[in-house]
């Protein structure tokens, strides 16, 4: 049914009236629920955003190691995958204020101003109808005073007619005036009469033309102003649903990065990540006292980060050795770290120093390309400009290059020292990086111990254990004999009171074994006499001399070590 064609509705202008302003209302009232929603959107992407940002890995080294692992790499690329989805939210909100709001902000205000046209319209033909009224209710009082007049005069006229006592006269005056009273009242008839006929005319055409037109308006613009709403809800809908395939794929990505978790593969990254580059100690064999004491151990034996042996307070010509450990910030050369990661780590080193020359080559052949460009087309540029900047890129790849030699140095020396399976037991591990007893260097960079033996402090950080400080009492008068000869593997500057400096390649002769300490005591010739290193020495000893060498190594924290692995 239409408003306009329902008798019932011809009178309910005022009703209509509020009942179309309670229609903006509601699509105002819905317009701000969608700002809120879009408001939400735009809080929640923010804060999975931050959230994401706050468990991004840093650059750091600690954040290098954990990139390693699959389970690490698994959680970053969710974080990531979050971050994306993040963004189809802060779109939800985007299109929610662009495809919503801002349209039915804009509908609302011209929803107000159609509603405002067909009520003005409306009040004018109800006014007009009132006013019509008001006029023929004129009119019939007239018509009915005019009557009542003319009954009065027509009274009087023949009460005057029937009076012999009343001049001819007066009669003529009363008759004349009864017949004007008639005209007025026929007169007042035809007027009223006439309105009559065009206030009902008028009528009609308001209750059944005018006002059916604006009520139908109104009805239309009521049915829009609905049909629109339905259309915002809608597309209120069709927003969230529109970034639900993205966000399947940010699901799906977060799926796939967690089934990529390989835990075997992570626990070997644990091995190639910490290992040394060491192997575990040989069998101990039983030492039979009332025979020749012999023991054999691999070349990194754990004896003396077992139990540390002192030397005999005893024994001839030394006295007690005393250890420390170096405090010291982490050497350029990366020397405090055990073969393996030491290599590793100059490896790294040196590819990013060639990735590095890589580049500055790539501008110098720019800026060279650039400079034949000026030289074949002077107005273009000055070729000469080119040649600071190209001077400098050469100073820096000499730089790099250097730089690259000094670490392509040390990591030839660690893979020539890093002991295998396949070599004899008989050579002879090394002691922890000193400063007293290591190879002879020209800087602190090059302080290194012959494997790159470690240690290991409190805090866990890998240090260079100090070497022993050797102090001896004065020598005996008479002469050890010599128990057999020995090979520097190793230079070895013996700057301590009672020790002897290694040449590398040097033979010399063996007078006393090491007793458990770490020392072999040697002699050059027969005025020349000290203790060495027992690791910097390769010993040969006679098939008759009392007693084998026992090789002794000294790991400070390498039990804990092995047995993590």
């Amino acid at each position: 049914a239409t408003w306009g064609t329902t008798s019932t509705m011809f009178d309910q202008f005022e009703n209509l009236e509020k009942h179309t302003q309670w229609g903006i209302d509601f699509v105002e009232r819905y317009t701000k629920f969608v700002k809120e929603r879009s408001e939400i959107e735009l809080n929640y992407a923010k804060q999975i955003r931050n959230l994401s940002k706050k468990y991004q890995p840093k650059k750091n080294a600690k954040e290098e190691e954990e990139s390693k692992y699959t389970w690490c790499r698994a959680f970053f690329t969710s974080l990531n995958e979050l971050n994306d989805y993040a963004g189809q939210h802060e779109l939800i909100a985007e299109n929610m204020t662009s495809q919503i709001i801002a349209e039915l902000t804009r509908y609302i205000q011209d929803l107000k101003s159609e509603r405002k046209t067909h009520f003005q319209d409306g009040r004018k033909a109800q006014q007009h109808i009132e006013n019509s009224w008001k006029q023929l209710e004129q009119c019939k009082r007239n018509f009915e005073r005019a009557c009542k007049e003319a009954d009065r005069a027509q009274q009087y006229f023949e009460k005057m007619d029937a009076d012999y006592n009343v001049t001819k006269a007066d009669v003529e005056k009363a008759r004349q005036q009864a017949q004007l009273r008639h005209q007025m009242a026929s007169d007042c008839k035809s007027e009223y009469s006439n309105y009559l006929q065009k206030f009902n005319q008028e009528q009609t055409e308001h209750y059944h033309t005018l006002i059916p037109n604006i009520f139908q308006k109104i009805q239309d613009m009521e049915e829009r102003r609905i049909e629109r709403v339905g259309e915002s809800m809608k597309t209120f809908a069709e927003v969230d649903r529109q970034i639900l395939p993205i966000v399947g794929k940010c699901l799906d990505g977060m799926t796939k990065a967690a089934e990529g978790i390989e835990p075997k593969t992570d626990s070997a990254q644990v091995v190639e990540s910490y290992k040394s580059g060491f192997e575990p100690p040989g069998d101990v064999e039983f030492e039979d006292y009332g025979q020749a004491m012999k023991r054999t151990v691999s070349e990194t034996s754990l004896t003396n980060s077992r139990s540390e042996s002192k030397p005999d307070k005893s024994s001839k010509g030394k006295k007690l050795f005393f250890f420390k450990k170096n405090k010291g910030s982490n050497p350029e050369d990366f020397s405090h770290l055990p073969p393996e990661q030491r290599r590793k780590k100059l490896q790294a080193k040196i590819d990013d120093i060639n990735k590095d020359i890589q580049k500055e080559m790539d501008q110098r052949d720019a800026l060279a390309k650039m400079k034949d460009v000026y030289v074949k087309n002077p107005q273009m540029g000055d070729p000469s400009s080119v040649d600071p900047r190209l001077a400098e890129i050469a100073q820096h790849i000499d730089k790099l290059q250097a730089e690259l030699q000094k670490f392509e140095g040390w990591l030839a020396e660690v893979e020539g020292r890093m002991p295998t399976r396949s070599e004899s037991s008989h050579r002879q591990s090394a002691v922890f990086e000193t400063q007293n007893s290591t190879p002879p260097a020209s800087n602190s960079q090059d302080r290194e111990s012959p494997d790159g033996s470690y240690t290991e402090e409190q805090s866990s950080e890998l240090q260079p254990k100090a070497p022993p400080e050797p102090e001896f009492d004065e020598f005996e008068d008479d002469m050890l004999p010599t128990i057999g000869t020995c090979k520097a593997l190793y230079p070895f500057e013996g700057h301590n009171e009672g020790t002897l400096a290694l040449a590398e390649g040097e033979v010399l002769f063996v007078i006393e074994e090491d007793k458990g300490d770490g020392w072999t005591r040697v002699r050059r010739n027969e005025e020349e006499e000290g203790y060495v290193p027992s690791s910097y020495v390769e010993v040969f000893l006679d098939s008759n001399a009392k007693g084998i060498l026992i090789i002794i190594i000294k790991y400070s924290s390498s039990i804990a070590l092995f047995d993590g692995l």
